[in-house]
């Protein structure tokens, strides 16, 4: 693996988390508390590599921006989803971990007031960073 792999690997990585997110949000409207702890826990756990991973790749690349090929709509579109997902990415840090600190607490009314906040949040977070990866490195890479 080398630095030019990490893009493709955070976003297999937010790709997994939002599967994970979807299928624990599933889970919990049909009561299934179990496999809903089992996704959440799991998708905390690939976010969090994913953080390690998207570090290191700007450590490696020395801070380096990757310049976005699209023009015109698509460029304003592309930088307005870019900003929203950086600035919730940083909001729903603290949001994930109060949310499952309520719940292994137990306090899980609490808990549940939390998550209808952070779950739509880190769902969005998610799908952008994906969405982010393919506009920048697939579908309109700077030549």
């Amino acid at each position: 693996m080398t630095v030019s792999d990490l893009p493709a690997l955070n976003a297999s990585l937010n790709a997994t988390a939002a599967v994970l997110l979807t299928a624990g949000y599933v889970f919990i409207k049909q009561k299934r508390v179990m496999p809903h702890r089992l996704c959440m826990v799991s998708a905390f756990g690939v976010s969090v590599i994913f953080l390690i991973t998207y570090v290191a790749h700007k450590i490696l690349v020395r801070g380096v921006h990757t310049p976005f090929g699209g023009e015109g709509f698509l460029r304003t579109f592309y930088y307005t989803m870019l900003t929203s997902h950086i600035i919730l990415a940083i909001v729903i840090v603290p949001l994930v971990l109060v949310t499952i600190n309520h719940a292994i607490a137990g306090r899980f009314a609490v808990h549940q007031k939390w998550a209808r906040w952070t779950f739509p949040l880190w769902y969005y977070v998610s799908i952008t960073g994906v969405l982010v990866y393919f506009f920048l490195y697939q579908w309109f890479p700077k030549s």
